[in-house]
């Protein structure tokens, strides 16, 4: 996927996502002039081992760092839908705010979490974020049957997205180069000091590079990103 999107929405399931699994892609195409703007659908209160911090007080710390993080990428929104972390559930409420956010930001490309992995663990938060979010695409945001108040009442058209980017495949077919970017993505990771502060700063780096080149070997160049892409008719 050598082409650069011009507005891209990210739904990621909990802080941190996002960055792990596309921050340098989100770079890359941030330079090179894209929009890019969050759904940030957990509030990642439950992602602590530490003894003796309570739910509310992890959430408010992760709530920072995705700012903090969003911010080293140049994303231009992160909008929080606030669900506790580990409740995602397939509602009509949550494809409802998915839909609104695809219509109101209407992004060439939503970039999202594999929701159909067989051989590899998943957060249950993720297989739910990745299936509300490509129905929320494919019909819904779609068809204005779906949801008409958005449009009668919030005057959010109908939107046709083109391309679904699911990180996290067992099966990843597009890879993106992040050579240039590689470092803004280790530093927006950094930023999530409360899931990367009991390992040690290489520790968190090898893991990270590691990755990439992995995925870079696949992709036919040092350091890449993977994703399963999934295409739509747009007329």
């Amino acid at each position: 996927m050598e082409e650069t999107p011009e507005r891209v929405l990210v739904v990621t399931p909990h802080p941190d996502d996002a960055e792990i699994w596309c921050g340098g892609t989100l770079a890359r195409w941030i330079r090179q002039g894209a929009e890019v703007y969050y759904v940030l659908c957990t509030d990642g209160g439950k992602g602590s081992e530490k003894p003796g911090v309570t739910a509310d007080e992890l959430a408010a710390t992760r709530d920072r760092e995705q700012l903090a993080a969003a911010a080293v990428l140049g994303v231009k929104e992160v909008v929080k839908l606030g669900y506790p972390d580990g409740e995602l559930e397939d509602t009509s409420e949550f494809r409802k705010q998915l839909v609104r956010e695809i219509r109101r930001v209407q992004p060439d490309v939503v970039l999202v979490t594999e929701p159909y992995r067989r051989n590899l663990a998943w957060h249950r938060d993720h297989r739910v974020a990745g299936q509300v979010a490509l129905d929320a695409v494919f019909p819904y945001a779609r068809d204005h049957l779906h949801f008409g108040e958005l449009w009668s009442e919030e005057g959010l058209e109908p939107h046709k997205t083109g391309t679904i980017l699911f990180w996290g495949a067992e099966q990843a077919d597009t890879f993106i180069d992040i050579g240039e970017t590689l470092e803004i993505k280790l530093e927006a990771v950094q930023a999530h000091r409360s899931q990367v502060a009991e390992h040690p700063q290489r520790e968190v780096i090898d893991y990270v590079m590691e990755r990439a080149r992995d995925a870079g070997a696949e992709g036919g160049c040092a350091y890449a990103e993977a994703f399963r892409k999934v295409t739509f008719r747009t007329t």
